[in-house]
């Protein structure tokens, strides 16, 4: 049976959980969330798709799961890949994605979307470079951790690297430069060399394209 995945392109979170999808090798697809079109906050989504009126949602026959890092798990139980070789590194794992959602991304998908996606005139300069202030602490410490390293956890790829990469491969301005951070930049390239990566508005449907 395929897995479907309600996603939208400019989504970063969504992007974590289609990336290990894409790359488990299990069988998917997405489906595409009209987000900016206000469809995630009707009631018919709240009411059939996710009452916290969010994406991603993975729906698999009758398991049907929200946030990403839930999502990651579950493609690293049902493929065996990206949940670590024993308990020390997945509770290291988990340390890194909990770090993701709370420092890196939460930030990153809120600057991106003030800088980018508001009207000009209602972009909040302040709040912005407020923002911006937090995730340049928030990519030292990766960029830190990663000084050495081929991946944020152990010696392969897992679900510490799918999340906190997520906001990191869109083209769209938020104050991240990749070549500020050499060991972050080594790192994302390395894992889009990966067989089957793909960027953002590749790998899901939707796009700021779409609306222009």
């Amino acid at each position: 049976m395929t897995i479907k995945l309600y996603c939208f392109g400019e989504s970063g979170n969504a992007y974590k959980a289609a990336l290990a999808l894409q790359l488990s090798g299990l069988d998917w697809e997405p489906v595409k969330v009209d987000f900016f079109g206000g469809e995630t906050r009707t009631p018919d989504y709240r009411t059939s798709i996710n009452n916290m009126g969010e994406a991603p949602v993975m729906v698999d026959g009758n398991v049907r799961l929200t946030q990403s890092g839930v999502i990651q798990d579950y493609v690293s139980e049902k493929s065996g890949k990206f949940g670590g070789k024993n308990a020390d590194e997945r509770r290291e794992i988990l340390r890194w994605v909990l770090w993701d959602n709370h420092k890196l991304s939460s930030n990153a998908g809120m600057t991106r979307f003030l800088a980018n996606f508001l009207p000009e005139d209602k972009r909040p300069k302040e709040v912005i470079a407020f923002m911006q202030g937090r995730l340049a602490a928030a990519y030292a410490v990766l960029n830190d951790h990663l000084d050495g390293r081929q991946w944020i956890v152990g010696d392969q790829i897992t679900n510490a690297d799918l999340s906190c990469c997520g906001y990191l491969y869109y083209p769209e301005p938020f104050g991240f430069d990749r070549t500020d951070w050499p060991h972050i930049d080594a790192w994302l390239s390395r894992l889009s060399e990966t067989p089957g990566w793909k960027a953002p508005y590749d790998l899901m449907p939707g796009s700021p394209a779409d609306r222009a």
